[in-house]
């Protein structure tokens, strides 16, 4: 198969993963609707071309949160990552050091906190839930630390659980759950060899380490629907703020004065984000929700944003809508389904040439360049 973008991998991904773990990955909360949006509303902003301006010198380079980057997207925390391929995390955080890109590990990643960070050079980010036993928190929080973590990208759109239909009928959950994984594993050898077989343990390597015992698939789905702490508010982030002493990034904002309570928390950054849209469907997709965010706290905190970001067009397009960097999830999972590290850094290489024509063609020579002067004036004068 000839591969050429995200969605050739996304394709090709859906042939290799057994059911439960495409649909897991691919799938969003209720009938799917901010899903969709995520990604027509990204894709029908309109770019304002510009010709004749000497575009032979670019610099895709910024800096972010205190660190150099070769351009502003960072591999987003995912998790179960290592059910995708072969110690999958190990492999997509190795893509991103060779990018020069942050890799993000997630809470309920496979890979532990240890065996990602030995295996790279460049200091990672680490994501966290608030969670009910605070234990666990502050256990992952020392860990990360630790292991020289450098940022936190701390969720807090998860207070509980997004009806998730398409979890059901996969097999992901629902009734005979673990029957239908078996036999879909047997029905997709090439998955069952590489990450069935040969990419075990095939536990939560975070909460294992926690817990002093291996914590499986449907010991995961149990665990977490008791912990999720839906009385959470902005008060108990205040010890992990304290805890933490290096940068802060509340990921999971959608209004602007929740973006300004996270500037008074004292937040360094923030992640435009509707999880992907795997929580509450029917919200603004994060295209349409970031130029009013970033209009109330641009230059107070860094703003990254998520969600249907599939190329190197809809980065540029993020940034021209207020964003500092993007967060790259589902396109960067589907290409490490298919070939691993090598995938990850394909598409990251196809990520930066999509950059470089569209800056090119919008006469922006470097990221700071790339603002809502770099849209037509229709769209600018809707996106409010």
């Amino acid at each position: 198969m000839i591969i050429s973008s995200a969605s050739d991998y996304r394709a090709a991904a859906e042939r290799i993963l057994p059911p439960f773990l495409f649909h897991y990955l691919d799938g969003g909360a209720y009938n799917e609707h901010t899903l969709k949006r995520n990604v027509e509303d990204l894709a029908a902003i309109a770019l304002r071309q510009r010709v004749l301006r000497n575009m032979s010198s670019l610099d895709l380079s910024t800096t972010l949160l205190g660190e150099q980057v070769a351009m502003p997207v960072a591999l987003a925390p995912v998790g179960l990552c290592g059910m995708y391929a072969r110690r999958g995390e190990v492999q997509a955080a190795k893509a991103a050091e060779q990018h020069g890109i942050p890799f993000t590990l997630s809470t309920v990643s496979v890979c532990p906190i240890e065996e990602v960070s030995r295996a790279i050079q460049r200091p990672m980010w680490f994501q966290l839930y608030v969670l009910k036993d605070r234990g666990f928190m502050r256990n992952a929080l020392e860990r990360a630390k630790a292991a020289g973590c450098t940022t936190l990208i701390f969720t807090v759109d998860m207070p509980t659980p997004g009806a998730r239909y398409r979890d059901a009928h996969s097999g992901m959950s629902g009734q005979y759950g673990s029957l239908r994984r078996y036999y879909q594993a047997l029905t997709h050898p090439r998955w069952a060899w590489e990450v069935g077989i040969n990419g075990r343990p095939h536990d939560l390597g975070n909460i294992s380490a926690y817990r002093g015992k291996p914590t499986g698939l449907a010991d995961y789905i149990g665990w977490l629907a008791k912990n999720f702490d839906p009385s959470i508010s902005w008060s108990d982030l205040e010890w992990i703020r304290d805890f933490w002493q290096g940068p802060m990034v509340i990921k999971g904002i959608l209004d602007a004065e929740d973006a300004k309570d996270a500037v008074r928390f004292g937040a360094d950054g923030i992640v435009v984000s509707n999880h992907g849209g795997r929580q509450l469907d029917g919200v603004l997709s994060s295209a349409r929700a970031l130029p009013a965010i970033a209009e109330a706290v641009k230059g107070d905190v860094t703003i990254f944003a998520d969600g249907g970001v599939r190329n190197g067009l809809d980065v540029v397009r993020m940034l021209a809508l207020g964003a500092d960097a993007t967060l790259l999830g589902r396109a960067y999972l589907y290409a490490l389904a298919v070939a691993g590290q090598s995938g990850v850094a394909n598409v990251l290489s196809l990520i930066e040439k999509e950059m470089r024509v569209a800056m090119t063609l919008t006469g922006a020579k470097s990221i700071s360049e790339i603002s809502s002067q770099s849209l037509v004036e229709s769209q600018r004068s809707s996106l409010y």
